[in-house]
């Protein structure tokens, strides 16, 4: 197809060359911008932790599990929202927030677990409840006696 050719198609749909330009232009932009919006590991609300059905790990399971549920937008040093920064390192901030959240050995009586499960409203994290495997697993860790590994 001639560059005329392609001129006289235009012109008959009453585009002219500039505006399919722009509207190229502009397609390519809002795609970028999409995709860019799109990060499934930091985005809040979205984790992939699957916690083990004992020996729960602090750094690998509880902590990765906050840093990617809590931290982005809530819980980091600017927001702190309800004083509580998990941040890393996040477990000393966790075990000595006042009032006390975890109480190891106790997970039925920590206010940490009544937050994660809704006992205690808002439920947290508040767009993307934890799965059950995340909720029972933060169980287990704390209920193992909340070591900071």
């Amino acid at each position: 197809m001639t560059a005329v050719h392609r001129e006289s198609n235009y012109k008959r749909r009453g585009w002219k060359r500039a505006d399919v330009s722009r509207a190229i232009l502009i397609s390519i932009i809002l795609a970028l911008l999409w995709t860019s919006c799109k990060d499934s590991v930091t985005e809040p609300g979205v984790s992939n932790v699957v916690f083990p059905d004992s020996l729960v790990s602090y750094s690998q399971h509880v902590d990765a599990l906050f840093q990617q549920s809590c931290v982005p937008g809530c819980h980091d040093a600017r927001m702190n929202d309800g004083n509580l920064n998990l941040e890393r390192p996040s477990w000393s901030n966790l075990i000595n927030h006042q009032p006390q959240l975890v109480i190891p050995r106790q997970a039925s009586n920590c206010l940490l677990v009544e937050r994660l499960d809704g006992r205690i409203p808002p439920p947290m994290p508040p767009f993307q409840p934890l799965n059950t495997n995340q909720l029972n697993g933060i169980k287990k860790w704390i209920n193992e006696g909340a070591l900071n590994n």
